[in-house]
């Protein structure tokens, strides 16, 4: 059986709170940040999670993460991301720090899946959107927390890990 860890960084306790129910539906171990190193990445598929805060940055526990990430060998790795962020005051940046993420996990090897499409979704724009997708699961658990749990559900389903 693979191991499947999730990954976030939080400031104010909602992406902790994503990262744990999403581990409790996967039964994997759930992992702040703070706490990432080579081990964590050893998992067969890894869940990273960030909020995005001010004009589309990362949650701040992130950028030693990150750089975890950058110096990792991903290879053979796969890799999904999800991200939380205020679609109603930030809708410019919705979710942008996922980006990120997506970027170092692709640069370091990954088999980066879970695209997402946008329909559905209010914003107005998004450094998280590629091709017409956001690349992972974009929540709005301040505006939109009753589409949480299904889009989850749904991510979940299509990650098929």
């Amino acid at each position: 059986m693979s191991k499947t860890v999730v990954v976030y960084g939080s400031s104010t306790g909602t992406c902790e709170a994503i990262a744990e129910k999403i581990g409790t539906k996967l039964g994997a171990e759930v992992v702040n940040v703070q706490d990432l190193n080579d081990d964590v990445l050893a998992a067969d598929n890894i869940l990273l999670g960030t909020s995005t805060w001010g004009a589309g940055e990362l949650q701040d526990d992130w950028y030693d993460g990150l750089d975890v990430i950058k110096g990792a060998d991903l290879s053979g790795k796969t890799v999904a991301i999800f991200g939380c962020g205020d679609s109603a005051s930030y809708g410019d940046t919705f979710c942008g720090a996922m980006k990120e993420l997506y970027d170092a996990a692709k640069a370091a090897g990954a088999n980066v899946i879970g695209e997402v499409s946008t329909e559905g979704y209010t914003f107005d724009d998004s450094d998280a959107v590629v091709d017409g997708q956001f690349v992972g699961l974009a929540l709005d658990d301040i505006n939109e927390d009753d589409k949480t749990d299904g889009r989850i559900d749904a991510w979940i389903a299509q990650l098929g890990i």
